[in-house]
């Protein structure tokens, strides 16, 4: 059975100032890494009073050229450019589930398959709530995220010791 995004999301509409942000809590797609990465320090802070704003558990996607697959599991508040969603998990939704769900190849080549335009393209707000995902129970949700993080966790311990060994 599946349902679609906007079941389990909605996109943030938060705004932040940018006087509250530094360099490690401003997020734009020049700082998030391709192939679902995560994130850099920022080299700057925008020119503009304020900024859209994100929370922790908050998912941030890249929304200009998907197909770099740019995805962050915010792990504090800070201010983002209009250039990234900020996808926010609903009461009936675990938000490191949905990260997963997002962070899935499948999401996207849906979303670089509805983006609009060719030179810079940037993913359809509306086609991106209308993805196709599972329907499943919270306690499942949680069971998955739980299982996936620790592979996560895993890896990034295993790349910190590859690191090491290099050196």
């Amino acid at each position: 059975m599946t349902s679609k995004l906007s079941d389990l999301c909605a996109f943030a509409d938060g705004r932040v100032a940018v006087a509250d942000l530094d360099l490690d809590s401003y997020i734009s797609t020049e700082n998030m890494l391709p192939n679902k990465e995560g994130i850099t320090r920022s080299a700057g802070l925008p020119t503009v009073s304020q900024t859209q704003a994100y929370q922790a558990e908050d998912v941030l996607v890249s929304n200009i050229r998907p197909y770099f697959r740019k995805i962050w599991f915010a792990d504090r508040d800070g201010g983002c450019s209009n250039d990234v969603l900020v996808l926010r998990a609903k009461d009936s939704c675990n938000p490191g589930f949905l990260y997963y769900l997002l962070s899935d190849d499948n999401f996207f080549d849906y979303a670089t398959a509805t983006a609009k335009g060719t030179k810079m393209p940037r993913g359809d707000k509306g086609a991106i709530m209308r993805y196709e995902v599972p329907d499943l129970p919270l306690d499942i949700q949680i069971g998955i995220a739980d299982t996936l993080s620790a592979l996560d966790a895993r890896i990034a311990e295993n790349r910190k010791i590859n690191h090491h060994l290099a050196a």
